[in-house]
């Protein structure tokens, strides 16, 4: 996982979008916003992921592949809707088994930051945190996604700054000390 502020040129998403000069975010600071991050690799990588899902009580999962042969038909359609700016009232876990593409969710000052992800990545937003995502140049990305109920993926796009779930995260973070 590489991470860094998006420099907001208005082209092609699936390119870096790296400010010059690069201004790269840490994992500290992600975890800040509540973004949560691993890398699983090894041959217990699956085995370290039912741990992870069983800590965090996540009780289902499926698998996806994002891309033009994955979706179809439905491939142009797919990626502006992911790319549309969304929160979700369930955190969102995603294991990438192969492939990348970048997850963008907004900072404390609603700046942009991009988080490149991997084969090996897990990554976990926070209900109510704003986000996006887009597959990178490679188009292409099969993840695992995991659900603490049934499956499902309902985004509510912006603005929704009076859902429950985004006043519930906005208050973690006051309660955190880091937003006033």
């Amino acid at each position: 996982m590489r991470a860094y502020f998006y420099d907001n040129k208005d082209y092609d998403p699936r390119e870096p979008h790296e400010q010059v000069p690069l201004t790269p975010v840490t994992p500290e600071e992600l975890r800040n916003l509540g973004v949560l991050y691993w890398h699983l690799d090894g041959d217990d990588n699956l085995a370290q992921l039912d741990k992870i899902a069983k800590d965090r009580k996540y009780k289902n999962r499926d698998e996806l592949t994002c891309s033009k042969e994955g979706l179809g038909d439905l491939y142009e359609k797919k990626l502006k809707i992911f790319f549309e700016e969304h929160l979700h009232e369930d955190e969102e876990i995603r294991y990438i088994i192969d492939g990348s593409g970048y997850f963008d969710v907004r900072d404390l000052l609603d700046r942009w930051i991009r988080i490149a992800v991997t084969k090996g990545d897990l990554i976990v937003l926070p209900a109510g945190i704003y986000h996006r995502f887009t597959l990178d140049t490679n188009d292409y990305l099969k993840v695992i996604r995991l659900f603490k109920e049934e499956p499902k993926w309902t985004p509510i796009n912006r603005p929704a700054d009076d859902n429950k779930y985004r006043l519930a995260y906005l208050q973690s973070l006051r309660d955190s000390g880091l937003y006033k």
